[in-house]
């Protein structure tokens, strides 16, 4: 997903993008470690996928005047 594209879903679409990609990582993590993942960098680019979901949410809150406190 292109961060155009992360952009223009709401907060709760985010966070709700974001528990997928960590379930996502612990069983990408989990076939690796029992050697059947066929290709490792997807392990990669889901965790550059989390960090790019937690910025736009970030970005968003600091937006709307809300700092998460």
């Amino acid at each position: 997903m292109k961060i155009s594209e992360i952009k223009t879903l709401s907060i709760e679409e985010l966070n709700k993008r974001l528990k997928e990609l960590n379930s996502e990582l612990f069983n990408l993590r989990f076939s690796h470690a029992t050697r059947n993942l066929a290709n490792p960098m997807q392990i990669h680019n889901v965790k550059k996928e989390i960090a790019r979901v937690k910025t736009v949410i970030r970005e968003k809150e600091i937006a709307g005047g809300n700092d998460g406190k």
